[in-house]
């Protein structure tokens, strides 16, 4: 929402709904992990690679809005475990590289617009 945005409003409004999210997931990463490094514990569980997958969209998110979803303010648990989780070697060698992902958001979201222009010209 914050992305495709057509006015500083819905920029706002959507970037505010991303951090209620950022919120309710380090609740979730506090409940969750009970103190231990991931969501599954002590080791990386299924949730942990669940939303783990997110990562490169995440920040790539944060590159497009111009927002800092991942904060040591707001969320410490979550931005600990991203980090953590985003150096295990595994991990490093397949989430996408976060320019690529902005790359690729920017050049769908051209194509979207296109193809929406297209469609209203065929219409008039």
């Amino acid at each position: 929402m914050a992305f495709k945005a057509k006015t500083e409003e819905e920029k706002a409004e959507g970037i505010k709904l991303m951090l209620a999210a950022m919120e309710a997931l380090e609740g979730a990463l506090r409940e969750c992990s009970k103190g231990k490094p991931f969501f599954g514990g002590d080791c990386v569980g299924y949730l942990d690679v669940m939303l783990g997958g997110l990562l490169s969209w995440l920040h790539g998110t944060e590159a497009l809005c111009g927002a800092e979803l991942f904060d040591t303010t707001r969320n410490p648990l979550l931005f600990a475990w991203a980090e953590r989780f985003g150096a295990l070697d595994a991990i490093e060698a397949v989430l996408p590289d976060v320019g690529s992902v902005v790359e690729f958001a920017k050049i769908r979201h051209t194509q979207q617009a296109a193809a929406k222009a297209a469609s209203n010209a065929k219409k008039n």
